[in-house]
């Protein structure tokens, strides 16, 4: 009885330990609540094993805890190396995850251009699903959109093909899904027109035109995103790599009526061009942060020379947003407030 006793205390004891290891292990597995950061413009951000990094044209989802920043990773001559992907709590402290997206990913992007990558994230199908502009390696003669899809937000993207959707030319896109339905938004038409797209239920084909409300407009860089009730479109000129005036028109219905442009910024957007607008929901407010690239082009250099810009926006009224200039800005993702300095 006594060998007994002994077997089941030190069996109590054993596990006791290994519930304390498992609790500990899961307390550190879970990321801390951010603290705030300072973010400066018109910099090079480095990750955190110090390197430079490359997700430029890009755009943010959150998953879980944690914000994945996609973007560009070019080769030297500005062809196609990567979609890179980076995750982070805080929005300064970035983590290099993996390039979901390479040269070898298929046939078609061993010599390409791939531009503006951009996620969203399908419910009824569990996967994760990417759009991009796609491009041979040599001219913008192709025109087309790109999609590629995952199980996971950081794992490897399944190539899906290029194509023009509905037969238009497509070049700068990005995505946006509201509520669970998705649309895709890309310059057409050498850049004169602007199409709205939905997106097929499972967000990896064109399932109609809602409309092109800006005909001749000559805008690209769009980013599309919702405040309240309104949803806002802000787009740049196209000039190429230098930087042009910014400009957002507003609805309260993606299919329209649209307003016409408005200027957001000064006239060369901070130097900068419009990637993509992320909302930081938190427990105080819900900010929305313009992430713009200052792109290298501009002075000549390869594109993974280039420096970002993010900027708080304001709202004047509820149809209205404005950019100001702030060379450094303070975000703190846990109560979703983000501010200039």
């Amino acid at each position: 009885m006594r060998t007994s006793k002994r077997l089941l205390s030190l069996g109590a004891t054993l596990a006791m330990a290994a519930s304390t290891i498992v609790a500990a292990l899961t307390a550190t597995a879970a990321p801390a609540q951010a603290a705030p950061v300072t973010v400066t413009n018109g910099t090079q951000f480095r990750d955190t094993s110090g390197n430079v990094v490359h997700a430029h044209g890009g755009g943010v989802i959150k998953a879980g805890s944690y914000f994945y920043w996609f973007g560009e990773n070019r080769n030297s001559d500005n062809t196609f190396r990567a979609v890179s992907v980076y995750r982070s709590t805080d929005l300064r402290n970035w983590e290099f995850r993996r390039n979901v997206l390479t040269q070898s990913s298929a046939s078609e992007l061993q010599s390409s251009k791939i531009e503006r990558p951009k996620v969203i994230y399908n419910s009824s199908t569990g996967r994760y699903v990417m759009w991009m502009h796609k491009e041979n390696g040599t001219d913008y003669g192709e025109a087309r959109a790109a999609v590629a899809s995952s199980a996971t937000v950081d794992g490897t993207y399944t190539y899906h093909g290029s194509f023009r959707p509905s037969g238009y030319m497509s070049r700068d896109i990005t995505l946006f899904n509201d509520n669970g339905t998705a649309y895709m938004v890309s310059a057409a038409n050498n850049n004169y027109d602007l199409r709205i797209y939905r997106l097929t239920s499972d967000y990896r084909g064109i399932a109609s035109v809602v409309g092109n409300p800006w005909p001749g407009g000559h805008r690209e860089a769009p980013a599309l995103f919702k405040r309240g009730s309104t949803y806002f479109m802000l787009t740049s000129g196209a000039t190429s790599w230098d930087p042009n005036q910014a400009k957002y028109a507003t609805a309260s219905s993606i299919s329209g009526p649209w307003s016409g442009w408005t200027n957001a910024g000064d006239s060369t957007t901070y130097q900068s061009q419009p990637a993509y607008v992320l909302p930081i929901q938190g427990t105080s407010t819900t900010s929305y942060l313009y992430m713009g690239d200052r792109w290298a082009g501009a002075w000549d250099q390869p594109v993974n020379n280039s420096q970002y810009v993010w900027l708080p926006i304001s709202f004047p009224a509820s149809n209205r947003m404005s950019l100001t200039w702030y060379s450094s800005i303070t975000i703190d993702t846990a109560t979703g407030t983000a501010s200039g300095n």
